[in-house]
């Protein structure tokens, strides 16, 4: 075990040397041996005999009985310590330096996931490694400079497409091996840090970090490298976005707790942190065409606000009510957001050549969801949108595959938001508005009267039937916001699927 002790530099004026303040150097150089002979034998004695023959104050004998508790064989035990820990708010700061210093990884991830731990439980992270000639972006490269040299692209902006590329690629194992063999959790600190008022450049570093934690291999990486505390503070704050994204990568990193493995784009909203509450059942959230896992399950915004407001200032979305409401409400639940990426035109997109079919969509969700356990207690759906026509799907594909029958058994009910179940009007404006120049490949999808939507539609009714799901739609009355400009009634009053074993309530939205 190392401890660290920091003190200012001795003066070389031998007159001072005896006085008041050498006099304090010599008793706190006696009480730094003292402590560390106190801590050698104590975590060398049994602990069936604590302390019996260690010379120490009777108000420290607490934090070396959690320490030594938190090193138990027992898991039951080991996380007994990681709770008292996490609820002792009245230690001196060095008690909780001592025990952020002597903690082991495993308990150091278990206060970062208990609510009431204290930040003064995690070192800062390491000094980071100089830069390399070439700038921030060189992994043995010049790739950032290079990137500016073809025209006036403000750097921010390079950095974002760079970020996005290596998301991706840290969806490959093997990548992420290079990423954390190149020094890419240091330079996505260093990014972390530089752009701390940019909450959308920190959620991409989150979301690669979040994805190499997938990787037990990695583990010890990270943790060294720091991002357990940085990521401690983030899960206490109050954007819900950030503080989600946190989260999933703690639960990733604690093997202890968790046993499912949450991948890119599945997010947690409750519960975020470590909880003796049994999760009675799951309920997922599946947004829509141009929808998010946190904004599309917002409160509604004002008609002004929306004109108002650019549809990617996501910083001021209001408050995410599945989280904050019901969580309150049904604490018994653990509470799932999807998120995928849509565009309503080709003219627009990044990479138009990777849009993805609504068969391949459903397909990589339904892995994701249950290597997250999604199919082991009872689940709910709700869908919004084109995430109607998804659950369909979904469901209809795990019908078919005896390691998904989990998902059929425990679904019990489904709910959707103005599903286009016949389709929508909306790849018919392509013409004649701009944000549909060249409609992507989801738009086209919900082509009204498709006959690829009514083969969906007429085998999930038999199949739904045939489970006897509780279905409940909710269809729109009024139209929605494209952009700031245009209001469109994308999914008609009759497309929204009204069946006879269905309730249907029409809402004024």
């Amino acid at each position: 075990m190392k401890s660290y002790i920091y003190v200012h530099t001795v003066s070389l004026d031998k007159g001072e040397n005896h006085g008041i303040a050498w006099q304090a150097r010599k008793e706190l150089h006696k009480a730094v041996r003292k402590v560390l002979a106190t801590s050698a034998k104590i975590l060398r004695n049994p602990f069936a005999d604590p302390f019996s023959t260690v010379d120490i104050e009777d108000h420290e004998c607490a934090v070396w009985l959690l320490l030594r508790k938190s090193k138990s064989d027992d898991k039951t035990t080991r996380l007994e310590a990681v709770q008292e820990m996490s609820e002792t708010h009245h230690w001196h700061d060095y008690q909780y330096r001592l025990i952020a210093q002597a903690c082991d990884p495993k308990t150091l991830i278990g206060l970062a996931r208990s609510k009431e731990s204290d930040l003064r439980f995690f070192l800062l992270p390491p000094p980071l490694p100089s830069l390399k000639e070439g700038g921030l972006w060189c992994f043995g490269g010049n790739g950032l400079p290079y990137a500016e040299s073809f025209g006036e692209v403000p750097s921010a902006t390079v950095e974002m497409f760079c970020l996005e590329a290596i998301v991706k690629h840290s969806e490959i194992s093997t990548h992420c091996d290079k990423i954390e063999a190149n020094g890419g959790l240091q330079l996505l600190q260093r990014l972390y840090r530089l752009h701390k008022d940019c909450p959308k450049v920190q959620r991409n570093i989150m979301r690669i970090i979040g994805n190499m934690a997938l990787n037990e291999h990695l583990h010890s990486s990270i943790v060294r490298s720091g991002w357990v505390s940085i990521m401690a503070e983030a899960m206490k704050s109050d954007r819900i976005m950030e503080a989600s994204h946190a989260a999933r990568i703690l639960a990733n990193l604690d093997r202890e707790t968790v046993q499912e493995k949450y991948q890119d784009g599945v997010y947690v909203l409750h519960p975020q942190y470590r909880t003796s509450q049994p999760i009675k059942a799951d309920v997922l959230f599946i947004h829509g065409l141009m929808g998010a896992a946190f904004k599309t399950w917002r409160q509604q915004d004002s008609e002004q606000a929306v004109i108002e407001k650019p549809m990617e200032d996501e910083d001021r979305y209001t408050t995410c009510w599945p989280k904050t409401w019901l969580a309150k409400d049904c604490p018994a639940l653990r509470i799932i957001s999807v998120e995928y990426d849509t565009t309503l035109s080709d003219w627009r997109a990044r990479c138009p050549m990777e849009r993805k079919s609504i068969a391949f969509r459903s397909n990589e969700l339904l892995r994701k969801l249950r290597a997250a356990g999604v199919g082991d207690r009872p689940v709910v759906w709700i869908s919004h949108s084109m995430g109607g026509l998804l659950v369909k799907k979904m469901l209809l594909e795990a019908s078919k595959k005896p390691e998904m029958s989990a998902v059929i058994n425990n679904t019990r009910g489904i709910i959707f938001y103005s599903v286009p179940h016949h389709g929508s009007h909306l790849a018919e404006y392509s013409v004649n508005i701009r944000y549909l120049l060249f409609p992507s490949l989801e738009v086209k999808e919900l082509s009204k009267d498709s006959p690829a939507l009514k083969t969906l539609q007429d085998d999930f009714l038999e199949f739904a039937k045939d489970k006897n799901f509780q279905v409940l739609n909710f269809v729109e009355t009024l139209p929605t916001y494209i952009g700031s400009m245009i209001k469109l009634h994308v999914v008609p009053v009759e497309s929204a699927g009204i069946h006879s074993f269905e309730t249907c309530w029409l809402l004024d939205a």
